[in-house]
């Protein structure tokens, strides 16, 4: 394992780490992990709403990502590809939790204490702006998270979403609406952390994998 401190400091562009990785090596892959972990975690967090789905999303889209890198043409950025990976991934959970969550209503009639508002404030996401965050509606709070938290662009974010230029201003504007005015401040901070622990376990599921790959 390369390291978080190490993986963190390298300043090798993607393009060029793609490149080593497509040509054999591939325990350079944990420098793009760890690279794009917070984001994919506050990604994962903006849809899921839920920290071990979010995981499970982050696992998958990386695997898949690796499995797929030789297809990567650099038309767009590594980071756009990478993201619209995770996006896909954590829509693909969502809609099966949606059936299995069906599948148990039509099965189970009893009666249940759990409330929604349970997925969508984590415990170790105490902050006010986490939960303000968490109570927006997802097309909103996705739009939010990419513009103002991960700082892409208004292109990148109507590319990985797959939504008109003009739909992600309307919704950003729509989501800045609906917070309080007292958490502009903390916009950038603290907001989704993806604690090294949490980094390690992601990393060393995955490089697992894809060292035992041919």
């Amino acid at each position: 394992m390369i390291g978080q401190s190490i993986a963190l400091a390298d300043m090798t562009p993607d393009g060029e780490l793609v490149h080593r990785i497509k040509t054999g090596e591939k325990e350079l892959f944990e420098i793009i992990m760890r690279r794009y972990n917070q984001r994919m975690y506050r990604i994962g967090m903006s849809i899921l709403a839920d920290e071990a789905e979010t995981e499970d999303a982050m696992q998958n889209a990386y695997i898949s990502c690796y499995e797929h890198l030789q297809q990567f043409e650099s038309r767009s950025a590594f980071s756009t590809w990478l993201t619209r990976i995770m996006i896909n991934q954590c829509f693909e959970q969502k809609r099966k939790q949606k059936k299995y969550t069906m599948k148990v209503e039509n099965t189970d009639h009893t009666a249940t204490s759990s409330s929604p508002d349970a997925l969508l404030v984590n415990k170790e996401l105490g902050n006010v702006m986490e939960k303000a965050i968490a109570q927006l509606p997802e097309i909103y709070r996705t739009v939010f998270v990419l513009r103002e938290i991960e700082d892409l662009s208004v292109k990148e974010t109507s590319e990985v979403l797959s939504i008109e230029v003009p739909n992600v201003k309307v919704r950003l504007n729509r989501a800045k609406t609906m917070l309080k005015e007292s958490l502009s401040g903390y916009m950038n901070h603290h907001v989704y952390d993806f604690h090294l622990s949490k980094c390690d376990r992601v990393v060393s599921f995955v490089m697992n994998r894809v060292l035992a790959m041919p």
